[in-house]
């Protein structure tokens, strides 16, 4: 009987996380429903399973839980927008000055190859999961700088970063351009902190500009056509 409620939670997790994943790559709009006995049906778990996974990812802004309506992905205002990038400015240029004086040959490998999957995806039209990647390129240098609670902040930021750009993205470069990730490894390859803090600076501002925030909203797909297997 004890192992039964690490089961549900360990599944609850995994729903969580590839729900997670499909918000992150775009599959799932901002939005959409997410009704507990679609998500159960998908995955084929329990409706408590379903809501476990659906309260750990409102936890982290990106799923709303309405009274008697259900949960949806979340939709950041315009507001929310701003203050999503003005809270990376303030962190993440600080942060990537620190990972640079830290930064290791081993972790310039990880870089290189972090972002050579990255230009892939985008070379062969995967937006979403370069999207994804270049999340995750922003969480590993917050990694080198071991600074685990900025990290963490840093990493629910670049969540949230994900449906404003689903919202309010008005060209492709909204995606990481290539070459700003390529300019900060090098300046972390070269352990310049001041160098590695204005190009994240710059970047940033470059992926705010590239946002509408006068957009509308788009409207949701199905939720099975979004998790259907690619």
């Amino acid at each position: 009987m004890a192992g039964r409620p690490a089961g549900r939670a360990s599944r609850a997790r995994d729903v969580g996380d590839s729900l997670r994943r499909a918000i992150h790559e775009h599959r799932i709009g901002p939005g959409m429903k997410l009704s507990e006995d679609e998500v159960g049906e998908v995955f084929g778990v329990s409706r408590t399973v379903v809501r476990a996974a659906l309260q750990q990812l409102a936890h982290d802004q990106l799923v709303t839980i309405e009274p008697h309506r259900g949960a949806f992905v979340a939709q950041p205002s315009v507001r929310e927008a701003r203050e999503v990038f003005e809270a990376r400015a303030l962190l993440e240029p600080r942060t990537a000055h620190s990972a640079a004086l830290r930064t290791t040959p081993e972790d310039v490998a990880i870089l290189r190859r972090h972002i050579a999957q990255e230009h892939a995806a985008l070379a062969e039209g995967r937006d979403g999961q370069a999207l994804r990647l270049s999340g995750q390129f922003h969480l590993e240098i917050a990694r080198i700088a071991e600074q685990a609670t900025i990290a963490e902040f840093i990493g629910q930021l670049v969540s949230r970063s994900s449906l404003v750009i689903a919202l309010y993205w008005r060209r492709r470069t909204a995606l990481c351009e290539s070459h700003a990730h390529d300019a900060l490894i090098s300046a972390m390859a070269e352990r310049d902190g001041p160098r590695a803090e204005d190009l994240m600076k710059g970047h940033l501002l470059d992926l705010l500009s590239s946002l509408d925030l006068r957009d509308a909203p788009p409207p949701p797909r199905s939720l099975k056509e979004a998790l259907a297997p690619e």
